[in-house]
């Protein structure tokens, strides 16, 4: 369909009619990032203790201090334990004070949280510590298990049904059980859900990232809808489209339909799926793996939240710069490498410079955040219009998996604190490495054929602004 460039330049290529859809599409975005900077505040752990009351009974005196050095032990670092207690006993205070208590058990009257920061947590509320402290991180998977299982729903819903019911039923299950998780009387009704929310999340998104297009409409057959959606675009642009043209790209031969089987059965195609599946799913591990740890970069964890969230401003205008100057593959490329390798530098630094690691964990983030609006472009220029959708709702699937895994990953901590960041750094090294393989598509013409997309497609004629009414792109990750 090489001929439909003509129709988008007789439409208008960023008119109204395009304006209005981004917007459209864009605007319910703007709610999507309280749910996923809810996990860092409601799942922020606390310092806690055993409750050791006990001892109150024979010193109701004693300060805090005091009743701590004498009921609980220390940690090697000099900190109180915050899992462990000294076994209560029946004697006076004076001879506690002069013989002291050696032996130790679990806490067995439950846990004192420290409520200066936080009033309230799911680790205060469900005492999510000690044995029970990898919950909360469990609780983070389960979110993101059902922003997996939203996309994978409600994209075939989105063929059915069309994406208004789409993006329409997912924003009404999001304010009911945002409501309900906030009232949840207990841990199991909070991950239920939790795990709803996240299906509509991961629903809304992906149904909000691509519109239907009137290429897409031909490729199905419905030449008549195309013909209107193209004559409607044109009058809201105030252009007008010669019919000589429409009647000559309705009547050419309709391209290729296409499948899972089309994009892996092409050496080609296939070796583009995997190079930028991989890439997205390094950057979502590493962008929600940081994400996750705001309050493990020393500075106070609502400044270090603020800045991460004012990055996310200027990271989508560097992106358009970017891509239409250095090119999509530069871009992904040079976010990949030069973020991995900043995450990997917070490692050589010392930890006690809060300063210093705060400063390159938000600019690491700040270029996963790039690297993934890159790849929501730059994998729909890759493939034909017959398989567009597929490969774009395959990526997703996996970079939504590789974001689950992204709380696991922050558990290997507890085997040493370096682990999650030496994965994270990898695997971003590596996949901007890998983009090497793959072909600049800018300022090209989007694929009508497997054959176009493994090399042979055209160079526009002249510079088109992006968001050409065909394809409408949410620069989210």
């Amino acid at each position: 369909m090489a001929d439909f460039g003509e129709i988008l330049e007789a439409v208008g290529d960023f008119g109204l009619f395009q304006k209005l859809l981004l917007f459209a599409l864009c605007f319910p975005n703007l709610i999507l990032p309280f749910q996923l900077s809810s996990l860092v505040f409601n799942h922020a752990d606390t310092n806690h203790h055993c409750n050791a009351d006990w001892i109150l009974q024979v010193g109701p005196n004693l300060t805090k201090e005091e009743q701590l050095n004498l009921t609980l032990p220390r940690l090697p670092d000099g900190s109180f334990s915050p899992c462990q207690m000294y076994v209560p006993v029946d004697w006076d205070l004076s001879a506690i004070q002069e013989y002291g208590l050696n032996e130790t058990t679990t806490c067995t009257d439950g846990w004192l949280h420290n409520d200066t920061i936080y009033e309230a947590t799911i680790v205060t509320d469900f005492d999510l510590v000690c044995d029970n402290a990898n919950l909360f991180r469990g609780a983070q998977t389960i979110f993101l298990a059902g922003v997996l299982v939203g996309a994978v729903l409600f994209g075939p819903f989105s063929e059915s049904f069309g994406r208004k019911r789409a993006t329409q039923i997912p924003m009404v299950l999001m304010l009911i059980f945002t409501v309900v998780t906030g009232l949840a009387p207990n841990f199991y009704v909070y991950l239920a859900s939790q795990f709803i929310v996240g299906i509509a999340l991961g629903g809304f998104r992906i149904n909000s990232i691509i519109l239907e297009s009137a290429r897409w409409l031909l490729v199905r057959g419905r030449a008549t809808d195309a013909e209107e959606l193209i004559q409607k675009a044109a009058a809201i642009n105030k252009r007008t489209v010669p019919d000589s043209l429409v009647e000559k790209v309705l009547n050419e031969k309709p391209v290729e339909m296409g499948s899972i089987k089309t994009l892996f059965a092409s050496r080609v195609l296939r070796k583009y799926f995997l190079t930028i599946t991989f890439a997205w799913c390094a950057l979502n591990l590493a962008y929600y793996s940081l994400s996750l740890n705001v309050g493990k970069f020393g500075l106070d964890i609502f400044l270090n939240q603020l800045i991460f969230g004012v990055s996310e401003i200027p990271v989508h205008f560097f992106c358009m710069w970017s891509l239409e100057t250095a090119g999509r593959k530069v871009s992904l490329m040079g976010a990949l490498i030069v973020g991995g390798s900043l995450c990997l530098l917070t490692l050589a630094v010392p930890q006690s410079n809060s300063i210093a690691v705060a400063a390159l964990a938000t600019c690491g983030r700040f270029l996963m955040n790039g690297a993934g609006s890159i790849c929501n472009v730059y994998i729909q220029e890759l493939f034909p219009t017959s398989i567009r959708q597929t490969a774009m709702g395959l990526g997703s699937t996996a970079a939504r998996v590789a974001s689950m895994l992204a709380p696991v990953v922050n558990m290997l901590e507890v085997y040493h604190f370096t682990i999650p960041t030496l994965v994270l750094g990898s695997l971003s090294l590596a996949s901007g490495i890998m983009a090497f393989l793959l072909p600049e598509t800018r300022r090209t013409e989007l694929p009508g054929s497997t054959e176009e997309a493994e090399g042979k497609r055209q160079t526009k004629k002249a510079y088109s602004a992006p968001g050409d009414c065909e394809d409408i792109k949410a620069t989210k990750l």
